[in-house]
Formats: structure tokens, C-alpha cells, sequence
């Protein structure tokens, strides 16, 4: 089985840390969120996998290259005019006319079950499956409302609350059968959500949503998910297979240095004397932590330097970000040269 992974959006709601980098390399403990989805896609047993390149496109072919550190074969669709999510896939039509396929978006962090979501399809001839989770609080999401035997029957974007109809919201994860190929129109811009899904739902198309119940789901698509997403793995809620927190071999410790166990440090740090560092907190590649800093809650990026006596409580910090002596950050998004409460 195959897979496509949607990964030429702009992120404007991650600005300004997404200005200069692409949401697929956007870091979760080190890693970025993509890299995190192929090795979860891979053990599944899928080895192809297509992703759509547009916004800083080359440093997304430069991070992933051929896809084999991660268990896959990446086959890379470089879009220079974005045509939405579904014109995105119906340009790989294809590469999928022959078998179900997954389709799945490249800010997503989960462990849901593939095999049981591939499974449900089959077994109700579904052109296409939605993975659903519960969430008690809907309206920042899709909420999908389904019968008693998951067919779809409505769709709520973002309802204020108490309006929802359901509790149940759309994942971004999707089970397509290549019948779906002939629900996009071809060489126009076309969006599942807003185009595709409605049109199917209206038709009374073979189209269902299957709950997720017991899985972890986390869209880093905004600061407050993202912030929540990391604290997860942090404090292993979502097992990615590997150790994600700790001090490397490498890190240069200064005297009388106080480290949590939820802190992710990345190699080649340098943390100067009488720094603490309160977890959940992520300290990038080759951070220089000076003297009597105090870092809690707080993600940094690769290359931060943070100056003698500066105090970060829950602030994300971008890439090369130089932060003063003594400076004060709380609650903040910082990155190139704009910093966001």
C-alpha cells in the first residue's frame, strides 16, 4: 500500500517561526514532524510514499532526500502553483490507480491504527474513510457527524459552542479507494474539505468517518498545539520508539547546571554555569546557554543563543534567534526578527 503526505502548505498560523522554515521541518524534540510521520507510515508496512512540495520546497527535499532513513521511498511532487489538497493527490493518480491508499497531512502527530482504518474500508466499500477523533472541545475543528454505521452525514467547520452536533472531528488522516480519482476535477484548485468531502456527502456516495477512540492525535498546525504536541512527546504520552530526552555525550555542562528529566537537548550545547532548565522544555542543535539563564516550558530551535541572566517561560524561540542579556520572555514566539504574544 502507498501514501501521500501533504506538505506544501504555507503555515501561516506557525508565522513567524514558519517564514523561513516549511511546517514539515518544523521540530518536535529534535526531529521535525514529518520525519516523525514517515517512520509511522513505515511501520505500517508502507514503503512508497508521495508528498507535495511548494513553499520552501528545496529544503524539504534537502531534509528528507530519497525518504531511506526513514524506511521509505519518497516520490516527490513539486507543485509551483499550489492546486489544493485533493489536486495535489489527483496529480498522483497514477501512482495510486491501483490499490487503497492513505493520504495524510504532514503536521500531524498520532499513532493511530492504519491497519484497523484499511480494514473498515475494505469491509464497507468506502470510496473514502475519515479517521475521527473525540474532542470535548470542537470548535477549532471539523466536526463530523455520522449515522449509527459511520456514514456521513454532516460536516460542522468550526462551530461555535454548544452549536456542535457531534464530538467527533476529522484528523486529516484519509483511506481512499482510486475511485475517488473520479470526484476531483482535474487541473483546477480542489480542497477535500471544502470541495470533495461535501460533494460526497451530498451524493450519499459510500463515504465514512471511523472513530479512533484509544489513539493519540495532535495537529501542530498552531503555537498552542504545537507547544502541547511536544510536551507529549516529552513526557512519553506519544512513544515515537526512540529516546527523546536527556543529556548527550556532548553537551558542555558549566558548574552547578540543574537539567529536568523532560528536556530534550540537542548536540553540540553548550550550557553555561548555574543554568536551570525546567521541563517540558526542548533545547536545539548547538544552542549557547549563558550563565544564570532560566529556561521553563520553552522550545527552542537550532542555534539559539541566550544571553547571561535571561529569564524564558513558555516561549518558543526560532532558528539563530540571539536573545539579550537579562531579557525577560514569556509566553512569546520569537523568530526572525518578529516576536509574537
Amino acid at each position: 500500500m502507498k501514501a501521500m503526505l501533504l506538505a506544501g502548505g504555507m503555515s501561516t498560523r506557525l508565522y513567524p517561526l514558519t517564514r523561513s522554515v516549511p511546517k514539515p521541518l518544523v521540530p518536535i524534540a529534535g526531529e521535525p514532524v514529518s520525519a516523525q510521520i514517515l517512520r509511522y507510515l513505515n511501520s505500517f508496512g508502507i514503503k512508497d510514499v508521495a508528498i507535495n512540495v511548494h513553499y520552501h520546497a528545496a529544503q524539504i527535499k534537502e531534509a528528507f532526500g530519497d525518504g531511506s532513513r526513514y524506511g521509505v521511498r519518497l516520490h516527490y511532487l513539486f507543485e509551483s502553483e499550489l492546486m489544493g489538497s485533493a489536486g495535489a493527490v489527483k496529480q498522483m493518480e497514477d501512482f495510486f490507480r491501483d490499490d487503497t491508499f492513505i493520504v495524510i497531512g504532514c503536521d500531524i502527530l498520532t499513532d493511530a491504527n492504519l491497519h484497523d482504518l484499511v480494514a473498515f474500508h475494505r469491509a464497507h466499500e468506502a470510496i473514502a474513510t475519515i479517521a475521527l477523533t473525540h474532542m470535548e472541545r470542537v470548535e477549532q475543528y471539523g466536526v463530523v457527524v455520522t449515522d449509527s454505521n459511520g456514514l456521513i452525514i454532516e460536516f460542522q467547520e468550526k462551530p461555535a459552542p454548544g452549536t456542535e452536533r457531534a464530538k467527533d472531528v476529522n484528523t486529516g488522516i484519509y483511506c481512499f479507494d482510486p475511485k475517488i480519482f473520479e470526484h476531483i476535477a482535474p487541473n483546477v484548485f480542489i480542497d477535500f474539505g471544502k470541495n470533495v468531502f461535501p460533494s460526497l456527502q451530498k451524493e450519499r456516495a459510500p463515504f465514512y468517518g471511523m472513530p479512533v477512540p484509544n489513539a493519540y492525535w495532535c495537529d501542530i498546525g498552531t503555537p498552542e498545539e504545537y507547544r502541547r504536541g511536544t510536551n507529549d512527546v516529552l513526557s512519553g504520552r506519544l512513544g515515537l520508539g526512540d529516546g527523546r530526552v536527556g543529556i548527550p555525550g556532548d553537551t558542555a555542562l558549566g558548574k552547578s547546571v540543574h537539567i529536568d528529566e523532560n528536556v530534550h537537548i540537542g548536540a553540540g550545547v553548550t550550557i553555561g554555569d548555574r543554568v536551570r532548565v525546567i521541563g517540558p522544555s526542548v533545547i536545539g542543535d548547538r544552542a549557547r546557554i549563558a550563565a544564570d539563564a532560566f529556561i521553563e516550558r520553552s522550545i527552542l530551535w537550532d542555534d539559539v543563543i541566550v544571553g547571561e541572566g535571561a529569564h524564558l517561560d513558555g516561549a518558543i524561540v526560532g532558528n539563530s534567534y540571539q536573545i539579550a542579556r537579562g531579557a525577560k520572555f514569556n509566553g512569546v514566539i520569537v523568530a526572525n526578527g518578529e516576536r509574537v504574544v
